[in-house]
């Protein structure tokens, strides 16, 4: 059995002769550069300049030799950017600066950064929802995004693993909300949900555009293609379950089925926090997998989620907790914690092993390969 395999039948709610294993099959489940050079040093594998994956976060795409020792089951495609924009650095008051392709700035502390923040929003001042409409965006269509994705899913498919395909930009949420600002979106969502409804629906249409080319180019070699919009935070939603099924499950619901009609793909969807009152809302809206599972987060009690949904979704993530245990807890408490998410999630098959998001910088080496051990262990059928 190869890992596509594995996972195939993971996906289909079987159980195959191991819990297929992601660390660096998709944006949501790598590593920060930081933690990922340290692992390479503890495995006494080459030193390399670590590929950035994504930007803002500083996250590494995960090298072939490392994914081999650590029997990784997942190969991400990444798409390209529009072929008239790159990244332009400067230097800002002690920060380093660069303004991404929505317009959108980002700095990171020079001395001690480990992560790029959001400081401009180019939407932030509108006051008429003919100032957004004015708002340039990217071309979904524009070639660079699709230069090499056929190499990389072909690559991937020679390994004999599953292949995870990242969409153009994040969620239709997020990226509304970053090029408005977080204050002026909430604002958005309680007075001014037609701006909110328009720019969702332009969001999606754009998304619609770029998924439509790139499951016509690869779609026969994609398993999963991957979504995100985080709508929770640690305790609650970041919306009401009214605001959500008026105004964003309707646009979700419209691109999640767009896109499974244009290939037999399994629908990822990530969403950090305590998601559990909107998982009957995203299943209605297409979903078939949810990550990253925050075992930390209020409500989200393993056993009860995989009681309660796991018939119906696929649990991608939730194998360790990276709030509470990867950062703080010694290798022993990694293991324990492994374990325990393990005997919740494993059963019958459903299940892709994966930490609760991305590993974080302050991660050591000694944590991650306990974590991995675990599943070694504690991960076949």
């Amino acid at each position: 059995m190869n890992s596509r395999d594995r996972v195939l039948q993971a996906l289909n709610h079987q159980e195959p002769d191991r819990i297929p294993l992601d660390i660096g099959g998709t944006g949501l489940t790598t590593m920060h550069v930081t933690a990922y050079r340290n692992l390479r040093a503890h495995l006494g594998l080459p030193e390399v300049e670590p590929r950035i994956a994504y930007m803002a976060e500083q996250l590494a795409a995960i090298d072939d030799d490392l994914a081999d020792v650590l029997e990784t089951d997942f190969h991400q495609v990444q798409p390209g950017f529009a072929s008239d924009f790159e990244y332009i650095f400067w230097d800002a008051d002690g920060y380093e600066v660069y303004e991404d392709e929505w317009g959108i700035r980002w700095r990171m502390p020079k001395q001690g950064g480990f992560y790029y923040d959001m400081w401009r929003h180019p939407l932030a001042n509108a006051s008429s929802l003919e100032e957004m409409k004015a708002h340039p965006f990217p071309d979904p269509l524009d070639d660079g995004r699709f230069a090499d994705l056929r190499a990389q899913a072909e690559a991937g498919a020679a390994q004999g693993k599953a292949i995870a395909l990242a969409g153009p930009c994040a969620g239709i949420t997020e990226v509304y909300a970053w090029m408005r600002g977080f204050e002026m979106f909430y604002i958005d969502l309680a007075l001014n949900k037609s701006w909110v409804a328009y720019m969702l629906d332009k969001l999606a249409e754009f998304k619609m555009a770029f998924w439509e080319r790139a499951l016509a180019e690869i779609g026969d070699l994609v398993d999963v293609v991957i979504e995100a919009d985080d709508l929770a935070g640690q305790n609650n939603l970041l919306m009401s379950p009214d605001t959500y099924r008026q105004v964003i499950q309707p646009r979700h619901k419209r691109l999640f089925n767009f896109i499974k009609d244009q290939a037999d793909v399994k629908l990822f969807y990530h969403s950090c926090g305590a998601i559990r009152p909107l998982i009957p809302d995203l299943l209605d809206a297409g979903i078939d997998i949810l990550n990253p599972v925050q075992i930390s987060a209020r409500g989200m009690d393993l056993f009860e989620l995989k009681q309660e949904f796991g018939q119906d979704l696929v649990f991608w993530g939730g194998g360790v907790d990276t709030q509470g245990v990867m950062d703080s807890g010694t290798p022993e408490d990694v293991r324990a914690d492994v374990q325990r998410n393990i005997e919740a999630l494993g059963p019958g098959g459903g299940f892709i092993f994966a930490a609760v998001h991305d590993i974080q910088a302050n991660v050591t080496p000694e944590n991650i390969m306990a974590m991995w051990q675990a599943w070694k262990d504690f991960g076949a059928y």
